[in-house]
């Protein structure tokens, strides 16, 4: 089925059934905190021990920690649009970065059932700051035409390299950020989204509202302002690796391209040192305003660890326990970071071993929020395990393919305790089948695929149904 028709009529569909919503103190206020390339090990509360994060180990302490949370893909666009539309990559619209020039990457469809549109009909102000990657401008994937009422920040994620950058977007107007010109580098783009969000919250405050925060940090290039982090990180003496960037490209900095960085180690540890303060101001304002008790704030990563402009993840042990990188499916690849803290509903100091993917933020918000959840998502929701109330829907399986950019496909699906990949896909080819049993491999170092030919069979199979095709993914 063609995937504008598709979606158009998943869309049209649910907005016909969306009800009249009640009184707005019976919803919980949004803030879905996501990071840029931070891997599952780089915070305190999931086993970090170089780097402080006490803002963070406090929203687990608070909330719930979950331990098998997976992002929407191995990279930032397809993982975003899985984390807006409710759809794996085997349904969705984008399943790659590809990038439109001058600016921007392939739009999502007007169409598009996105989770601004569903909590708007809720009755929600929906705000992003941040990142975005899924519609270049002046497109039909921009943010404001795809629900949020408020935009600031990166439209375009190659420009979201950038932590000085020159110009914003702010609802679709190009924004000077005049500190930056010629190459300086004054205004941190983070610190100007923390006063974004703080704003947003403040306008917003006498109406249910969903803030979207989607920081471009710790993603290269390693930049963070010098001061008393900095100095605290540089003191400990690491052993750096210096990384002169090379890459051409426009400007001093050479856009596309990252930054030269003496000291890699030291860049990245402020990054998510100063990451976890801002998030801290932010949980401050909440408590100011008297939000805090009903505010359901969610924090996560887009995909795995990076190594890229100099990073050196193996260092932090960023992806904890797991073997695999950003644009991996192994573990290390897609398994994220994932705290919830809503004071209202979710136990203090909970964890949850629930097998949970982006795809099912979209529906459980939709509960939440006392809409219908759209039953064209792949998504489940996961309300019940938060607030300990009904039956917990479980996934006969989780499903990625990555699309490369370089002619190929891979693919991973999760099954109870198996996990498969293929890798190299490309249309008429039939790639062999790597199988990990995660409950004896966690590393996936083992591949018990000859050992367990029905697994393999089974799986096969839903490589080839768990995804649509079309002529941008044409694989059948």
């Amino acid at each position: 089925m063609n995937h504008r028709i598709f979606l158009s009529a998943v869309a049209g569909a649910w907005m016909a059934l969306a009800p009249v919503v009640g009184a707005a103190e019976d919803r919980p206020n949004i803030i879905y905190i996501l990071l840029d390339d931070a891997g599952y090990g780089d915070f305190g509360c999931y086993g970090q021990t170089k780097i402080d994060t006490p803002v963070i180990d406090g929203l687990a302490r608070d909330g719930m920690k979950f331990t098998q949370h997976y992002s929407g893909s191995t990279v930032c666009a397809p993982s975003r649009c899985a984390l807006m539309t409710g759809l794996h990559t085997g349904h969705s619209y984008i399943r790659g970065n590809k990038e439109l020039l001058p600016e921007g990457q392939e739009p999502m469809p007007a169409a598009t059932l996105t989770l601004p549109k569903v909590l708007k009909q809720a009755g929600y102000a929906t705000g992003l700051v941040g990142k975005w990657g899924l519609g270049a401008p002046g497109t039909e994937g921009e943010p404001n035409k795809q629900g949020f009422d408020y935009f600031y920040g990166f439209n375009c994620q190659r420009q979201a390299h950038k932590h000085y950058p020159p110009t914003l977007n702010e609802n679709g107007k190009t924004i000077p950020v005049p500190n930056n010109v010629f190459g300086a580098r004054l205004t941190y783009a983070q610190d100007l989204f923390r006063g974004k969000a703080i704003q947003f919250i403040e306008t917003n405050q006498d109406q249910p509202f969903f803030l979207y925060l989607a920081l471009n940090t710790p993603h290269a290039e390693l930049l963070a302002p010098r001061g008393k982090l900095w100095d605290k990180y540089a003191a400990k003496g690491w052993p750096e690796t210096p990384y002169v960037e090379t890459k051409a490209g426009r400007g001093k900095d050479k856009v596309g391209g990252y930054a030269s960085q003496d000291f890699p180690n030291v860049a990245y540890a402020t990054m998510v040192n100063r990451i976890d303060q801002d998030i801290g101001k932010i949980l401050q304002q909440l408590e100011s305003l008297g939000l805090a008790e009903n505010t359901l704030v969610l924090f996560s990563s887009d995909n795995g660890p990076h190594f890229e402009g100099g990073c050196q993840p193996e260092f932090f042990n960023s992806n904890g326990p797991f073997n695999g990188l950003k644009r991996d499916l192994l573990e290390g690849g897609v398994r994220v970071p994932f705290i919830v803290r809503w004071p209202a509903k979710v136990a203090a100091g909970t964890t949850s071993d629930h097998i949970s993917a982006f795809w099912d933020v979209l529906p459980t918000f939709a509960e939440l929020a006392g809409v219908p959840v759209p039953s064209e998502m792949d998504g489940i929701s996961f309300a019940p395990t938060l607030t300990g109330k009904g039956e917990q829907g479980e996934h006969d399986y989780l499903y990625w393919e990555f699309h490369h950019g370089k002619g190929y496909v891979n693919q991973a699906i999760r099954r109870g305790d198996w996990k498969a990949i293929r890798r190299k896909v490309v249309k008429g080819v039939d790639s062999p089948i790597l199988l990990f049993d995660l409950s004896k491999d966690i590393e996936e170092e083992n591949d018990v695929a000859a050992q367990n030919p029905e697994v393999v069979a089974s799986l096969k199979k839903i490589f080839a149904e768990a995804r649509t095709d079309s002529e941008l993914f044409p694989l059948k």
